[in-house]
């Protein structure tokens, strides 16, 4: 058993460093080793908490040293797979309030898979800690706190990328790389962005007892506290009280994407339409239905979703459709497909898979493991900037363009009017009634991060 290890170890060693290879040169083992004195925190255990960590030991030899969760059996959970995954064989230090953990000020690196009401909050304090961050996506909860982490990560001079992984998909790469970048669609004048997966909760189960293993309290944080009825993980995306809906989850991945291979910045104009048409049985209260339209110059991304029906195109359920005078992008996280006006072949190819190279990704647990392959290049973009001092694919600044988009798309619906966000005065143009909505109430005693700008 213990060979078994021993030559799992060296594979592992010998795929980790040839993918290393490809960031970072000839070099790219000798970078590699500096990177053995990286301590690393985790902050939210969960589901992807978990597949982050895991895909950054795969290609780094960083030791995790500590990990935060207020669900107890989840941390003990997460910190049995780490030993056992992490060539140390060590077994983190566990702890249930992030404060704490970040108080030892002793990690260079921090990883955050928390809920979305508390990525700010946790940014901004392993920032302040000393660390590097990747965070994942949307940043924030509200258009504020996306602006005070980026003004601290930048303050501090730390890096954060964000886990808006297509950025670092293998195939999406080379559909910008060969399609986009060599002029193949001419001139783009609209894009179609869309979700269509049934993933809305849609029970309504009854208040119950918390178990004595989680700390609901400290789970809410500084957002509203529900009913609890039942253990929230992954289904607080269900509720406005702790994300942003679809629209949070799902468009600013596919808006990010979009943003990426087309070199946008900031819209000039957001409106949106939708609500809760179909499935008014549960108590979620994120829209089933809801289009959005992100404005450019001479370009109009717009996005829809719907968590009921058949999706328009199969192939294509949550998606990116680039329409060009000479040609159609369509692009997800399994394939993309460019066909050409002029009647020559489409252009196609499908995701990359590394299960040979990886061989845990085909037993891992809930892994996706058609990201895994991304999420492994993101990590050693993250890596190559941290060494380098330059900015990651997915730096700070493009993740907090991406969130606030979405945000300001749900903040339109609200209004019933579009919107025009001025990053540089931090207000929507000419509307104070939406401008108030940029920074949500915080519960109790948690301080909003605002005060830093």
């Amino acid at each position: 058993m213990e060979q078994f290890y021993i030559n799992r170890r060296n594979f592992l060693k010998t795929s980790s460093a040839a993918l290393a290879m490809s960031y970072f040169g000839l070099n790219g083992m000798d970078i590699l080793n500096s990177f053995k004195s990286l301590r690393v925190g985790l902050i939210g255990a969960g589901w992807y908490g978990k597949s982050d960590v895991l895909r950054l030991i795969q290609v780094s030899p960083v030791e995790v040293v500590s990990i935060c969760d207020v669900d107890k059996n989840m941390l003990e959970e997460a910190a049995n797979l780490i030993s056992q995954r992490q060539k140390s064989g060590k077994k983190p230090r566990l702890f249930t309030d992030y404060q704490k953990m970040l108080a030892e000020k002793d990690l260079d690196i921090v990883l955050i898979g928390s809920p979305d009401h508390w990525h700010a909050l946790q940014a901004i304090e392993a920032i302040h800690s000393g660390a590097h961050v990747y965070l994942q996506k949307p940043i924030s909860l509200d258009v504020l706190e996306g602006e005070s982490i980026l003004k601290e990560a930048r303050k501090f001079n730390r890096t954060v990328q964000i886990g808006t992984q297509r950025r670092s998909t293998p195939h999406l790469v080379d559909a910008k790389k060969n399609i986009v970048d060599e002029g193949l669609l001419g001139k783009v004048a609209h894009v179609e962005i869309c979700c269509y997966y049934h993933m809305r909760f849609n029970d309504n189960p009854p208040i119950m007892e918390v178990p004595e293993y989680f700390d609901y309290d400290f789970w809410c944080g500084p957002a509203p506290m529900r009913g609890f009825d039942g253990l929230p993980h992954r289904r607080w995306r269900a509720y406005m009280e702790y994300g942003n809906g679809i629209v949070g989850d799902m468009c600013v991945h596919m808006l990010d994407t979009v943003r990426w291979m087309l070199d946008l910045k900031w819209p000039k104009k957001i409106s949106s339409e939708g609500g809760i048409y179909v499935q008014k049985q549960s108590n979620s209260n994120i829209t089933d239905t809801q289009t959005a339209v992100f404005e450019f110059d001479e370009l109009n991304v717009v996005w829809q979703h719907r968590t009921w029906g058949d999706a328009p195109d199969p192939e294509y359920p949550w998606a990116l459709k680039i329409f060009g005078e000479n040609g159609t992008l369509k692009a997800d996280v399994h394939k993309f497909e460019f066909t050409p006006r002029n009647g020559s072949n489409p252009i196609k190819q499908q995701v990359l898979f590394e299960k040979e190279e990886f061989p845990e990704d085909v037993t891992e647990k809930g892994i996706e493991i058609h990201v895994a392959p991304a999420t492994r290049r993101h990590m050693l973009n993250f890596l190559s900037s941290i060494q380098d001092g330059t900015k990651p694919v997915a730096d700070i600044e493009e993740g907090h363009i991406s969130t606030t988009s979405c945000i300001l798309a749900n903040l339109a619906l609200i209004a019933d009017r579009p919107l025009i966000y001025d990053p540089i005065s931090k207000t929507i143009v000419n509307d104070s009634e939406s401008t108030a909505l940029l920074k949500r109430p915080y519960r109790g005693d948690w301080k909003h991060p605002s005060y830093l700008l």
